[in-house]
């Protein structure tokens, strides 16, 4: 290492800088980490026998901007005193979740309760069997026998709340007269016995009432002269034959012709005796076209 000549100007100027330098630097360091004085912020000159404040008093250096001072603000004139203030809490406002929705409680429901029936008490008179008990409807007036057990004369045959007449005829018999408009149409007819005042009361039974057979003829036409009808021209629905039939013919073993007009053919049942009326009508089988023989002339003469 080569050593420094003081002698020569050159050198000593280096070192002189070089010196220089490094005090600068140790004045820097020192003022960076200790300072040069007493601290910059003065403290607060408080009146005579005043105490400083306490911790919970104590105003911080830095307030933030959110803090809330209470009281009027303080003036130039007021002495200096501890400054209270108060943080206000807030909370952000919550975002609305669309897919959150409002869902009402679910009632549950309530059980039926049903009743439970009254028993039926034993109708104090019983009715066991009537005959007929089944018959046909439009037929005429007929006797209704009945049987049962504790029949007495004060009991009366009611049919659908109809009181009919009653012939007392035992402890366990009865016959009613039924009359023709209790049975004029189809359906179930409820009969039993019954008192004067409702007292007295027996079971019910059902008296059915049947549709009566009806003819399967069809009236299309007729023969005769102008005062005199002689035959009436009917055709089978089922195999849609036509007949020729006078008066007093029996059709199909059971239906008897008793009238022949221009507008009707009456026929008869001659089991049930039941009247039924086949009304004149063009709406005959389109195979078999309708026919309406001429009637014959009386003075039309015969050629040899």
């Amino acid at each position: 290492m080569q050593a420094t000549d003081i002698r020569n100007p050159t050198e000593r100027n280096k070192l002189i800088l070089a010196g220089a330098l490094g005090l600068v630097a140790l004045l820097f360091l020192w003022w960076t980490f200790f300072g040069f004085g007493s601290s910059s912020n003065p403290g607060v000159q408080r009146p005579a026998g005043q105490s400083p404040p306490s911790a919970a008093n104590r105003v911080p250096s830095k307030l933030p901007q959110t803090s809330v001072i209470e009281g009027n603000a303080p003036s130039q004139d007021d002495p200096p005193g501890p400054v209270v203030y108060r943080q206000p809490v807030s909370a952000p406002e919550a975002g609305r979740n669309i897919f959150v929705y409002y869902e009402p409680p679910k009632v549950e429901p309530k059980a039926l309760v049903t009743p439970t029936p009254t028993p039926t008490p034993t109708p104090p008179v019983l009715l066991a069997n009537i005959s007929p008990a089944n018959v046909f409807a439009r037929t005429a007036d007929f006797t209704l026998e009945i049987s049962g057990d504790k029949i007495t004369s004060q009991l009366r045959v009611v049919i659908d709340n109809t009181e009919v007449p009653t012939r007392y005829i035992g402890p366990q018999q009865l016959s009613a007269a039924v009359p023709a408009a209790l049975i004029a149409n189809p359906g179930s007819r409820q009969v039993m016995l019954r008192s004067a005042d409702g007292k007295v009361y027996s079971n019910t039974l059902t008296l059915s009432v049947a549709e009566a057979p009806k003819p399967n003829y069809t009236y299309i036409g007729i023969i005769g002269t102008n005062h005199h009808i002689d035959t009436a021209i009917l055709q089978d629905k089922g195999n849609k034959e036509t007949l020729n039939v006078q008066r007093g013919d029996l059709l199909g073993g059971r239906f008897r012709v008793t009238s022949i007009s221009d507008k009707e053919v009456v026929v008869v049942d001659s089991n049930l005796k039941i009247k039924h009326s086949l009304g004149m009508t063009a709406q005959g089988d389109r195979s078999n076209p309708l026919q309406r023989p001429t009637p014959r002339v009386d003075s039309e003469d015969d050629e040899p």
